[in-house]
């Protein structure tokens, strides 16, 4: 088997990975789901929904095309043509309606459902990194899909009849979890989780029948607990200066100071060492977890490993179990954008068909008895159309095969029908006949009669001898 090409044509190395499961932890990334965010008439959205647009491809990298391009002459049409030689399993359709709206499609590829929302506010992510003090993006982030966490999408107490109804519930459950590749605790590294998209449903208030999603996306960060904060600045100053982008900014300023422990303990009138209590910042209220360091270390010789092993007793032992584990605080940064989301309508099949379910539109159940016979009447027409259509082309079909056949048949023969038969029309030429100048000679006859009986030949031979007379002369001459 041939070795896995690594890029290196650009100045800086390209550190690409192994297999894909050094990655997401995915061992068939072909089948991952992949997306297509589309604007429904690309110039007539106004540039505020193109940048929410390209705000919610970045959310969905990299299982989505990141650089799709746009026209206003393509329709929906033009894409779900291309979602089955391309693989795409969710069309996400922004567009704009006359009034000002701004809907968004989530449709199913290639039959559904589709579920359409309302983008009620949304904030873009240039306004939300503009509102952070210390924002967050453009590393590594987006070379794994994120983490989706769902929150309250199923009431334990909703059934068929409640508003919304169980099977609402259930059905945008499925539809939203589709939209990401699975995770396997078991194999998938922490390193490839950095991103978490969140979608709460909000309460209800008083069973109003409401659907509404707050969509929210965020980047993982982790930082180590129980070391001081001069501490894990100087850590930092030590990786930065071993990189090439290190810089003088990036360094603790100890101009000031006589020695490195009054930068560690809090200057002259230090009262020890700096913890983050006593550091005068905010204390870490941060989840805190345990996680296995993987950097490597220094390897010992095996005479230095039994001298340490016989020094240390059992307690000893036990504690350096641990030495391979260390605490670090999570926190989430919001990258953007934000939206919020009231579902309307549902469809069965995709952007067309039955409607499931409608917020603002409730029918009976003879309404829903003839709906249903109305579609079952348009899915049978359907279905004789196709049939017949089919036979059709199965006719047309065998129609050409039998006329070529038929030329086939007639090249075999050699041409032999082109050839006249002589002796079929040799009986034109016997007695009783026409002669070989036709109707044209017996006409000529009969004039030629006529004028010898007018005493008008005679002349007509004089002219005729007259005119013939300079041709014998030349060529006589």
């Amino acid at each position: 088997m041939a070795r896995r090409r690594t890029k290196r044509r650009t100045h800086a190395g390209a550190n690409n990975p192994a297999t894909p499961t050094a990655v997401n932890g995915h061992i068939n990334t072909k089948g991952d789901p992949k997306s297509m965010v589309i604007r429904i008439g690309a110039g007539e959205v106004g540039t505020s929904v193109s940048q929410l647009v390209t705000d919610v491809r970045r959310v969905m990298e990299p299982g989505t095309a990141s650089r799709l391009k746009e026209r206003k002459a393509n329709r929906l049409k033009d894409y779900v043509t291309m979602c089955g030689p391309l693989g795409v399993s969710h069309l996400l359709l922004f567009s704009r309606s006359d009034s000002g709206n701004t809907n968004l499609r989530l449709a199913l590829t290639p039959r559904g459902p589709t579920f359409h929302f309302r983008v009620e506010k949304y904030s873009l992510a240039k306004d939300v990194r503009r509102a952070q003090r210390h924002p967050k993006g453009g590393g590594k982030e987006y070379i794994t899909p994120p983490l989706l966490v769902m929150n309250n999408f199923s009431n334990p107490n909703s059934d068929a009849n409640s508003k919304p109804p169980r099977q609402l519930e259930s059905l945008a459950t499925t539809a939203f979890q589709s939209l990401f590749p699975p995770i396997n605790p078991q194999k998938t590294p922490l390193k490839s989780i950095r991103r978490v998209l969140l979608l709460n449903r909000e309460q209800e208030e008083e069973n109003d029948g409401t659907f509404v999603l707050n969509f929210r996306h965020y980047a993982i960060t982790t930082k180590t607990v129980g070391i001081s904060k001069p501490l894990r600045r100087l850590d930092a100053a030590e990786k930065l200066l071993k990189t090439r982008k290190g810089g003088k900014g990036s360094l603790p300023n100890l101009g000031k100071l006589q020695d490195i422990s009054e930068f560690m303990i809090g200057g002259e009138n230090g009262e020890g060492y700096m913890t983050d209590g006593t550091s005068g910042s905010e204390a870490d209220t941060d989840a805190e977890v345990e996680i296995l360091e993987t950097a490597p270390r220094k390897v010992i010789a095996t005479k230095a490993r039994a001298a340490a092993a016989a020094g240390q007793g059992e307690e000893d032992e036990e504690e350096g179990r641990d030495d391979n584990v260390e605490r670090r605080a999570v926190k989430l940064v919001e990258l953007g954008p934000r939206m919020r989301l009231r579902l309307t309508k549902v469809e069965e099949g995709l952007c067309a068909g039955k409607i499931m379910w409608h917020q603002y539109l409730h029918k009976t159940k003879e309404e829903r008895f003839q709906l249903e016979k109305k579609w079952e009447q348009r899915r049978k027409e359907k279905e004789a159309r196709k049939k017949q259509q089919k036979e059709n082309v199965e006719r047309k079909k065998a129609a050409k095969a039998g006329n070529k056949k038929s030329a086939n048949a007639q090249a075999e023969n050699g041409g032999n029908d082109d050839e006249m038969d002589v002796d079929d029309y040799s009986d034109l030429y016997s007695d009783g006949g026409f002669d070989s100048e036709g109707l044209e000679g017996d006409a000529e006859e009969q004039v030629n009669a006529q004028m010898e009986e007018n005493g008008e030949w005679e002349d007509e031979e004089e002219e005729i001898a007259e005119s013939n007379k300079p041709q014998k002369r030349a060529l006589k001459g």
